[in-house]
């Protein structure tokens, strides 16, 4: 059979502006689905290439090579048994028949029909070959698939022009275009017919355009439509140009992750990109430059430009426009004159605000309602005083200033500044306090208490800003968890899960910047203290259990991104100090590769399993009644091993430590070797158990050995 011929096909939905963030996603989802449709019909070719298009405007996929009728498939089809689909004379059973209709297989006689066994009964197939499907129908039924899959953010019902039929989808489509070739394929969606016609920019095409084949669409709509109609490209076009302007101007766009971010936000919104230059007075630049990169980003879409040398924000800024002209003098000057009375806000709010003392705005917080079960932000910042207090006479750090740090720590929520821009909080807090004259650490510690995760080693400047992390952390954790709110599934509203992480990266960067060398701020006792802090019978009972366990959990989830999962397992069983976690799966990491690992990891398991039937409690080994040569080896070994192996360990040396272990293999595997355990004596059998109870001491300090076993 001669294969069907191929040709490029071009779909193009045409709608009025679509969600700027969904845009690109929208753009992926529209051309996968097509595809996965296309594919599973046989109607794209071997090697067919897909492109994806997104504009403000439509959703668009291009195929390199598709056919206009699929081949011919072969088909198995398994039926019924063969006793139940015939008859005893051998014709078609009523039941058979039905099946064979359901599939659409109605015209096979029983003649056609091919019986196999299975191995335990005899069945029909029904073979043949079921002709390939035609382009317009396969397009049909991708282009329905596809529209009613893609990951729509917010759904709009609308009417059609017919004034009667109605169809939901993300905005209102005014046009469909499928090109097969040059050829229509005669396909319907959300009340529009194919055709070859397609509009342009809203304000620079003022005619429609009527595409020649799919191969020119791209072409056309660039040339004449003044589109470009690729995200990806149009993306790099605005960056290309960014930055050449940028460097124009003896500037940059700064190094944040939300230029990024902006960056596919403006991509969405715009189809034929062209940058200009706007400037604002430079006494703004007094107000702090977050507030004024915020507004120009968030609200008006601009690039700040920054001092290449010091990074200092400029006054001028970058706009992306979507139109092209000759003279842009009145695009600039209509930015500018947008841009400015938000800037007069942002300068208005700051000055009102320094008019008051951070320290006194504290009192306004009674309030501001932090949970209805935990009060007022005010108790929340009592408590988180407290609690600053206890972590820094545990660390060595200046309480005086840590307390003060958790007091000031949310006195800017009620400001102007936060009111209008909730993402400065704690930035706009560190500025009033550095205005006010607090003590630099205490200044840091407000500027730096939202971030995720504490990510360089801690020193003493920062030391009063990894307290109050630390405090707030500990202090959400307990409380939210107490009062039934644990994340459940993909639900996490308090941010928990990103709390017990910030929590474990304050623990590991304490250690990096060695402060538990002489202090220690057990986990446990920290959550504790903590929920002493609430209200009696406001938490659950549990609730520092739960907690312990659920931050151990997360560490567990994270360390298996780097390490071996049964190392991690093996270490995290024990709920070790948190700050010695990493040092002790490097110690077992190593302690794996040794040739004692596998025997002593197996014994360990197997004095767990015995340890576990021991009925009361065990006795202090009587050293007279180990009769067994082995036995006595072991507990020689033991004893000799035992100091040295501590000391290693209360020493931080784990590696050490392990190695020490290792020299008790042989004395082990002799013990299992040549010992009854369980043997018919109870004295005997309880002296042994006892002695396997201090191996079993002496194995798991630095972690479950056993869980090493391979």
């Amino acid at each position: 059979m001669t294969a069907s011929p191929t040709q490029p096909l071009l779909v193009e939905l045409f709608t009025e502006e679509l969600p700027p963030k969904a845009l690109n996603q929208l753009g992926q989802a529209f051309a996968q689905g097509l595809q996965k449709v296309l594919g599973e019909q046989a109607l794209l070719a071997e090697g067919c290439e897909l492109r994806a298009y997104a504009t403000p405007r439509r959703l668009a996929a291009w195929f390199s090579a598709v056919r206009k009728q699929a081949d011919d498939q072969p088909y198995t089809e398994k039926l019924m048994p063969a006793h139940i689909g015939l008859t005893d004379d051998g014709q078609i059973a009523p039941a058979l028949a039905k099946r064979l209709d359901a599939k659409g297989l109605g015209h096979i006689t029983a003649a056609e029909l091919v019986r196999e066994s299975d191995g335990k009964q005899d069945y029909l197939y029904a073979r043949g070959v079921a002709p390939g499907a035609a382009l317009a129908d396969g397009l049909q039924q991708a282009l329905e698939w596809a529209i009613t899959h893609l990951p729509i953010p917010k759904v709009m019902r609308y009417q059609l022009a017919d004034g009667v039929t109605s169809v939901r989808f993300v905005r209102p489509a005014h046009g469909l275009l499928a090109l097969w070739g040059s050829d229509i394929v005669p396909v319907s969606a959300l009340g529009l017919h194919a055709g070859r016609q397609t509009h342009g920019h809203r304000f620079m095409c003022d005619t429609p355009l009527s595409i020649h084949s799919a191969d020119s669409w791209a072409d056309q709509l660039l040339e004449h439509g003044k589109v470009v109609p690729s995200f990806d490209e149009r993306r790099e076009q605005i960056r290309q140009d960014l930055e050449n302007q940028a460097r124009a101007l003896n500037a940059t766009l700064g190094q944040d992750p939300e230029v990024e971010a902006l960056l596919n936000e403006v991509t969405a919104l715009v189809e034929f990109p062209t940058i200009y230059v706007g400037q604002f007075d430079e006494q703004f630049l007094q107000v702090p430059s977050e507030c004024l990169i915020l507004t120009m980003r968030l609200n008006q879409k601009y690039f700040p430009l920054f001092d290449p040398g010091s990074q200092a924000l400029t006054n001028r800024f970058l706009i992306v426009s979507n139109m092209r002209v000759d003279n842009p003098v009145n695009i600039i000057e209509g930015n500018e004159r947008v841009v400015r009375p938000r800037l007069a806000d942002a300068q208005f709010f700051f000055e009102t605000d320094r008019k008051q003392a951070l320290a006194e705005r504290v009192a306004t917080l009674a309030n501001s309602v932090y949970h209805n079960k935990l009060g007022s932000q005010l108790d929340r910042i009592e408590r988180l005083q407290t609690l600053a207090g206890y972590i820094a006479d545990q660390l060595g750090a200046d309480k005086t200033h840590a307390q003060r740090a958790a007091l000031l720590a949310k006195a800017d929520l009620n400001s102007n500044m936060v009111g209008e821009f909730p993402e400065l909080q704690g930035v706009m807090g560190a500025y009033y306090a550095q205005a006010d004259g607090e003590a630099d650490d205490v200044v840091l510690a407000i500027r730096e208490q939202y971030r995720h995760r504490l990510d360089q080693p801690v020193h003493p400047r920062t030391l009063t800003q990894a307290v109050l992390f630390l405090a707030e952390r500990a202090e959400v954790l307990v409380g939210i968890w107490g009062i039934g709110l644990a994340p459940t599934g993909e639900r996490d509203p308090y941010a928990l899960r990103r709390a017990a992480l910030g929590l474990i990266s304050a623990y590991e960067q304490l250690e990096r910047g060695g402060y538990f060398g002489n202090h220690r701020l057990d986990l446990g006792a920290l959550l504790s203290f903590a929920a002493s802090l609430f209200k009696e019978g406001v938490l659950a009972a549990d609730t520092v259990a739960a907690v312990q366990a659920f931050i151990y959990e997360r560490y567990r989830n994270q360390l298996g991104n780097d390490y071996d999962r049964n190392v991690v397992d093996a270490v995290l069983a024990l709920q070790p100090p948190l700050e010695q976690v990493h040092a002790r799966i490097q110690a077992c990491t190593s302690f794996a590769q040794r040739p004692e690992a596998d025997s002593l990891a197996a014994a360990n398991k197997r004095v767990s399993n015995l340890l576990k039937k021991a009925e009361g409690n065990l006795p202090a080994l009587d050293t007279a009644l180990l009769v067994e040569p082995a036995e006595r080896e072991l507990a020689q070994q033991i004893t000799l091993l035992q100091p040295v192996a501590q000391q290693q360990f209360e020493a931080g040396e784990f590696d050490a430590s392990l190695a020490t272990l290792a020299q008790a293999r042989s004395a082990v595997d002799n013990f299992f070797q040549d010992v009854m355990v369980m043997a018919d004596d109870p004295a005997v059998r309880a002296n042994r158990l006892a002695l396997l109870h201090k191996l079993h001491l002496l194995m798991n300090q630095v972690a479950d050995i056993s869980g090493l076993a391979r």
